[in-house]
């Protein structure tokens, strides 16, 4: 297999200027910030699950009537239990339509002011939720799910302007390996907020809510002064410019053509006719986009398993050994090293092969192996580490790389090339295709669980991840016939 001339000639990194390094991080934890906050939820489950039902750990001592009244939303811990799976499918819903309508309005308005405003907006409600109604006793169920339906709609602004940001500053060449690394801001915010939450959370869950919402208003504010959303903001060239340089890297991962072998790269007449497109296009338009509904659709599957993860693996860890809810949370971190590891190798793979959808069916056929295995972890804390992080791995890679590198190729591929107003959108199209299934998926597993138990969790994600492979099994078979003819032809040719 040859290896592209990015990688051959080492310009993928000698190219990149201290603005692609700021535009890179500043980007990377940004939307780190947004996740530690989610999972600030997720890790103090528990013990909001513990105030809202005081009966569950105060048993012997009778409360005064009035902590009992002002306490008491659910009279036993399973039904607080299946609250929180309500509140995290609410999350999801709406964060799924803020997703859709976020991903129109950033590639219409400043994607750095949208970005700012949601990480800010979102830190005064998380800071509400869990911080100021137990610092005022107030509890009230309605309270809370219309705090968090505000919650998803404003962390939805994430998403898609930071990866619309990265496109533009980052093309095609090597686009694996660069979205692969940066994809893992989900995962370290993940391991972020699972750090401050259990440093906290002796004082009290409000306070775990306090410190993540106070980091991610301080970051909101950094990004509004701080990030620039494209090269043009400071004269240098865009993307788009630099590729006509590199045929190579600019021959499309997604490509609408059907049959590969005809594609020349000759794009003058369709470069001076592309040049002047600046308008959005449409809702419609970019669902009709090659690749992108079989993408949206496996991505619901797939984020459904990586998000239930995501909500539930703490809780589980908990529930299921008996370990103490801090110790639960730490270990919980090995899911995300995976997937970091996972979006980055997988990435880099994909580069190498210049297709990115038979990378995706290897790992997620081996992702259901590594389920079966750690649905029958013993009560180890080092084996289940281990086979936490393979199934991190396997599960949180491929998801990394569907929700970054495959949507960036999707927005910008050959049929739109010229225009960047289509990013976001596309976007937040796969990624609101893919919380719609997650948010589905929070509640069903918080059923399953309590009608039939953890095992048969465990085989509603096999299910899961098997159809994610289904929906994009067209894809799956035309590139790897591609590289079969390719491999065939680098023979003869030689």
């Amino acid at each position: 297999m040859a290896w592209p001339n990015i990688f051959g000639r080492g310009t993928l990194f000698s190219r990149f200027s201290h603005h692609h390094v700021v535009v890179f991080l500043l980007t990377f934890f940004s939307y780190s910030l947004l996740h530690a906050s989610r999972k600030t939820f997720s890790n103090v489950k528990v013990s909001i699950s513990e105030q809202w039902t005081p009966s569950a750990f105060n048993t012997s001592v009778e409360l005064p009537v009035e902590i009992w009244s002002s306490n008491h939303l659910f009279p036993s811990a399973e039904d607080a239990t299946l609250f929180l799976g309500t509140l995290d499918t609410i999350f999801l819903f709406s964060y799924a339509v803020g997703l859709f309508i976020s991903g129109i309005v950033g590639d219409r308005l400043n994607l750095r002011w949208v970005l700012s405003f949601g990480m800010c907006s979102s830190a005064l409600v998380v800071f509400v939720f869990g911080t100021l109604t137990e610092w005022l006793h107030f509890y009230n169920q309605w309270l809370y799910c219309c705090l968090w339906i505000v919650n998803g709609l404003l962390q939805s602004t994430g998403w898609p302007c930071v990866v619309a940001i990265m496109g533009n500053w980052f093309g095609k060449a090597g686009r694996g390996v660069v979205f692969g690394l940066w994809s893992a801001c989900a995962s370290v915010g993940n391991i972020l907020g699972a750090c401050l939450a259990s440093s906290v959370l002796q004082y009290g869950y409000e306070y775990a809510f306090l410190v993540t919402a106070s980091v991610q208003f301080a970051g909101g504010i950094v990004i509004f002064f701080g990030l620039l959303v494209s090269p043009e903001e400071i004269g240098l060239s865009s993307i788009e410019a630099e590729a006509n340089f590199e045929e190579d890297s600019h021959r499309p991962l997604i490509n609408g053509a059907e049959n590969e072998d005809d594609y020349e790269p000759n794009y003058s007449v369709q470069e001076d006719s592309a040049v002047t497109q600046v308008k959005a296009i449409s809702f419609y338009q970019a669902c009709c986009l090659p690749g992108v509904i079989p993408y949206s659709l496996a991505y619901a599957c797939l984020k459904l398993v990586n998000y239930s993860f995501f909500f539930w693996l703490p809780f589980y860890l908990s529930n299921n050994f008996g370990w103490k809810e801090a110790e639960a949370d730490k270990l919980s971190i090995w899911y995300d090293v995976g997937g970091i590891i996972g979006g980055t190798l997988q990435g880099f793979i994909s580069d190498i092969l210049q297709k990115r959808a038979p990378v995706l069916a290897l790992s997620l056929l081996l992702a259901v192996g590594s389920l079966i295995g750690y649905s029958r972890s013993p009560d180890d804390k080092s084996i289940n580490a281990l086979l936490m992080t393979v199934t991190g791995f396997f599960i949180g890679g491929p998801s990394n790389m569907i929700s970054s590198a495959i949507s960036a190729d999707l927005g910008r591929q050959e049929l739109i090339q010229g225009s960047s107003e289509a990013l976001a959108t596309v976007t937040g199209i796969v990624d609101g295709t893919g919380s719609i299934g997650a948010a589905v998926g929070q509640y069903l597993v918080s059923l399953i669980r309590d009608k039939l138990g953890w095992m048969w969790v465990f085989y509603f994600f096999i299910l899961m991840t098997s159809c994610t492979i289904l929906f994009i099994s067209p894809l799956i078979v035309r590139e790897i016939f591609y590289l079969v003819r390719r491999r065939q032809t680098h023979i003869l040719s030689e």
